[in-house]
């Protein structure tokens, strides 16, 4: 048997190729958008992708397994638990099976037994993987591991919030909660020493605590994860509901268009080079312009109205929260940036771009006599003064949690997957020093702020870091905020 491990860290999703050498055959996990990496694998082993599979409906990204089905003929092996609200819909065209608890299937050699186990969605199952030509000292065949998806993960399990947070599922995070009691119950009972592979790593907003290693075992979740911990269901119900981090707004995009129909990505145009006059247009017609630029170059010029989201790790994050779904938008990103952006967005079904400019056409613009736009920073102790003297207002942008673990005296809160909706909320009779850890996402804020008219924005220098490197005062608890993040 081989077994293959897949990391997106963009996303913080992990994907498993499975081989049966015998049979040369194999079955991806949980696959992501893009099919090349499993196909390119699976052909260095010698082997032929016959089947994909996924734990659940994905929320985060747009799964590969129609796209695997299409390249390969591959049949889909996937739940058919959970209720009519969560079956799949895109089935008719493609080999398939559906899985109920208690099903098994092979692949070669290989053999997987299905355990429903809701809590983070109703679908959710999990795979106990078994290499049948291997037995013990006994001559027993007995399994190897467990595929938990967005179940159970290092260190953490899965949040049960997201349907009703994001979906609009009202209620269903406390049914979901107590699911996922039950369920652990059921992990409890599996031997020590099967190794557990979940669906993500540390960075996923599917759990709040996440860890960094890629596999762990029963036995030792059992023994550190906090979610075994707890023997009362109420209270595990509530630890598992508090401070659960913000539920991207796009989740529910993905959640429709995984149960719906993934478009493959070869039907997707690709994207023309786009000059002055195109964008001129955008702007005019307000189709969104997104600057991917570092933040210090988009700060020292860039388009009226456009928003800046660099392109680096964190691209596929805020783009997810702060990009239309429903219209086009327009990119000015470099050309050697064009190929790996349009997978970044395409991973989480941002397919809509209406074409990419060079920067270089922000000089040409300037040149015709049109003006660009720019904001400054400020120091914490220049910031720090100004808000003593009422001249400022001070803008949080973090999470939550951080927000509630300590911020600026006198500052209020907005996350900034929030800002496009609730800045109108906003004093405006002052400037705005809008502030997150390291000045990183207050940067983008500091776009976002003058793309909806704000014309005095002062990025905060290094941010909470800087504020505190600085010696300056910094409030802690849930006091609560003049603006507060939509729960």
């Amino acid at each position: 048997m081989l077994l293959k491990y897949f990391y997106d860290a963009r996303l913080a999703q992990a994907s498993y190729l499975v081989g049966c050498q015998v049979a040369s055959v194999a079955i991806v996990v949980d696959p992501g958008r893009d099919p090349q990496p499993y196909l390119a694998a699976a052909d260095a082993e010698g082997l032929r992708i016959v089947a994909a599979t996924e734990t659940h409906i994905h929320a985060d990204f747009v799964s590969g397994a129609r796209e695997l089905a299409a390249a390969t003929g591959a049949t889909l092996y996937l739940s058919d638990e959970g209720g009519a609200n969560w079956k799949y819909q895109y089935l008719r065209d493609v080999s398939h099976r559906l899985l109920k608890d208690g099903d098994s299937f092979y692949i070669g050699n290989v053999r997987f037994d299905v355990l429903h186990t809701p809590g983070h969605t109703p679908e959710h199952i999990s795979l106990l993987l078994t290499d049948t030509p291997n037995h013990d000292s006994h001559g027993a065949t007995r399994p190897l591991g467990i595929f938990t998806g967005d179940f159970v993960f290092v260190g953490d399990v899965g949040r049960p919030d997201l349907l009703e947070s994001v979906a609009g599922f009202a209620g269903t995070a406390e049914i979901g909660a107590r699911q996922m009691f039950h369920s652990l119950h059921r992990f409890r009972a599996l031997p020590d020493y099967l190794q557990v592979w979940p669906g993500h790593g540390a960075g996923s907003a599917c759990g709040k605590a996440l860890g960094a290693l890629p596999s762990t075992t029963v036995g030792y979740e059992k023994l550190v994860n906090w979610a075994f911990a707890i023997e009362d269901e109420t209270d595990f119900i509530s630890a598992l509901l508090t401070d659960q981090p913000e539920a991207p707004t796009y989740f529910a995009q993905m959640k429709r268009v995984n149960k719906q129909v993934p478009a493959l990505s070869a039907s997707l145009p690709p994207w023309p080079r786009l000059g002055l006059d195109d964008l001129a247009a955008a702007l005019d017609t307000h189709t969104p312009v997104v600057d991917l630029r570092p933040a210090p170059a988009f700060a020292a010029g860039h388009l009226p109205g456009s928003i800046n989201i660099p392109a680096d790790p964190s691209l596929v994050s805020w783009a997810g929260w702060l990009l239309p779904y429903d219209r086009p938008y327009v990119l000015i990103a470099a050309e050697e940036e064009s190929a790996p952006v349009r997978a970044a967005l395409h991973s989480i079904g941002l397919d809509r771009a209406a074409g990419i400019a060079d920067p270089s056409l922000l000089r040409q613009w300037r040149a015709a006599g049109r003006a660009l736009q720019s904001y400054t920073t400020i120091t914490p102790e220049a910031a720090a003064a100004a808000q003593q003297a009422g001249d400022v207002t001070l803008l949080d942008v973090r999470s939550r949690s951080e927000w509630e673990t300590g911020h600026l005296p006198g500052a209020i809160h907005l996350m900034l997957g929030h800002l496009p909706q609730q800045a109108v909320r906003l004093p405006q009779d002052r400037p705005i020093v809008p502030y997150c850890r390291s000045g990183a996402r207050s940067a983008i804020a500091s776009g976002l702020l003058q793309a909806q008219g704000f014309g005095q924005v002062m990025n905060l220098a290094a941010g909470m870091d800087g504020w505190q490197q600085a010696g300056l005062p910094v409030v802690k608890g849930k006091a609560a905020a003049a603006i507060a993040s939509p729960r």
